[in-house]
């Protein structure tokens, strides 16, 4: 080559090389900008506590993604014994955060059980529970169930197991079953569901030292873990339960139950699991917070991408030993979209587990104030609350203030689109009117006190056990 094609050349190189490092300085500059703008994390090392289920599904997408670590977050993730194990660890610092069922930081904050303030500022799924029974109880229950080309006509009410549940009660035998916690989901939908077929679930009376939840009941509610479910109703200790998957799916693959009922089939679309943290925690790492919602924000719109095209995967993510650690045949079952109930009885159910559509990420306060109705329906909450005590309750426990900085901070990113948001300008926190229960009757979160009163059985007004 002759030295002036030579010099040409070598020029090129140093251009081209000067143009790859203005780039990449410019690069380090724009990411420096945005992590100062929205601030740095106070707190990098982080460790989020979890329960075996797939609704954990938000936190391992994550982590396994790599969207913790975009974030300048260092995560460690770990399975809890309980979920009153997980709620203690979270309160005495011991974990950063964790997957919590709704109910717990409405709970906490409130004093029922165990008083701290917890808030939560991530919604983690929609729907994802069941309520099964044991096959003794499948076969008295379908004589009075009405059935179309040989199979059951869904969705079915808890009125085809009320004489099931009279006749035990006729022969002196207490009719037990098992839900996972008493502010969790499962426990109010049970108790919804059946209250819905003349079936009474029992009072709590925390102001008289009983939190059996047991008072005048025709079904015995207590708790029981929900890895835990299927072998305790299969020994005849429960007759059903009502928990997340995998464990409904457990029971139809053991032939040890069926599955009656979904909770989108009992409140179409409810909120189910959230992401919660000590209030001390979140004041002392606001960035961190605003942080890690991101990442799961990201994470939830991995899974419902694309009309749930990358849930194959998540199945393989989550069946790992240390996450759900179920067999990914029975994870897939609800995961991909379908739902088995009596064995072979496989329905398409693409709605079975929402976590990102539907804004299903965002903390609305209508969702809040529908679990306090449920502890002040069932005497969790003893005495009678102005609707305005319902209002500033979610609104100390909700916090959808700090998910809209997170969701706009990905906008801004470009990593995420405002049109599948709520607006956040005109976002009042509450949903219009709820129509699709199981009984059909109306919720409107700004009006708890009259919702209350359209609900047959249950506590109202200034009633009191």
């Amino acid at each position: 080559m002759r030295q002036g094609g030579l010099n040409k050349l070598i020029k090129t190189v140093r251009l081209l090389s000067g143009k790859v490092a203005m780039a990449a300085t410019l690069t380090i500059t724009t990411i420096n900008a945005q992590a100062q703008e929205l601030g740095w994390p106070e707190k990098e090392e982080l460790k989020f506590g979890f329960i075996k289920l797939t609704d954990m599904a938000p936190l391992a997408v994550a982590y396994e993604k790599g969207y913790f670590e975009d974030e300048g977050l260092y995560v460690t993730l770990e399975a809890q014994a309980n979920w009153k194990v997980l709620l203690d660890r979270v309160i005495d610092g011991q974990l950063d955060g964790a997957h919590m069922l709704a109910g717990q930081p409405l709970g906490a904050t409130i004093g029922f059980g165990t008083q701290a303030h917890i808030i939560t500022a991530f919604s983690m799924d929609l729907n994802g529970n069941g309520i099964t029974v044991s096959n003794e109880i499948w076969e008295q229950m379908k004589a009075n169930i009405p059935h179309e080309n040989g199979k059951p006509v869904h969705p079915i009410k808890a009125d085809a197991l009320k004489p099931v549940v009279e006749k035990y009660r006729s022969e002196g035998k207490p009719f037990n079953m098992g839900m996972v916690f008493p502010v969790s989901t499962h426990n109010y939908e049970l108790r919804y569901w059946l209250a819905a077929g003349g079936i009474h679930p029992g009072y709590y009376a925390p102001h008289k030292g009983d939190t059996s939840g047991q008072l005048q009941a025709d079904a015995l509610l207590s708790v029981t873990p929900p890895p835990q479910m299927p072998a305790t109703m299969e020994a005849g200790t429960i007759y059903g339960y009502c928990v997340g998957e995998p464990w409904n799916q457990q029971a139809v693959f053991k032939g040890i139950g069926v599955p009656v009922i979904t909770d989108y089939e009992i409140w179409k679309n409810n909120p189910e699991k959230v992401f919660g943290v000590s209030s001390e925690w979140a004041k002392k790492n606001p960035n961190t917070h605003i942080r890690v919602v991101k990442a799961m924000i990201r994470a939830a719109m991995w899974l419902d991408a694309n009309n749930n095209a990358n849930r194959a995967e998540a199945v393989k993510i989550l069946a790992k030993s240390q996450y759900v650690g179920a067999d990914e045949e029975v994870i897939a079952n609800s995961m991909t979209g379908t739902f088995e109930y009596e064995k072979g009885d496989k329905r398409s159910v693409p709605d079975f587990n929402v976590f990102f559509r539907y804004n299903a990420t965002y903390p609305y306060y209508s969702d809040a104030i529908w679990y306090l109705t449920q502890m002040r329906r069932w005497g969790q909450i003893s005495e009678a609350k102005s609707d305005e005590w319902f209002m500033q309750t979610a609104k100390n426990v909700y916090r959808p203030d700090i998910y809209a900085l997170a969701a706009k901070s990905l906008i801004a990113e470009g990593k995420a689109n405002a049109a599948d948001f709520p607006d956040f300008a005109t976002e009042s926190g509450f949903k219009p009117p709820q129509t699709e229960f199981i009984d059909n009757v109306t919720y409107d979160g700004t009006k708890p006190n009259a919702y209350l009163e359209k609900l047959k059985i249950g506590l109202k007004g200034d009633t009191k056990i």
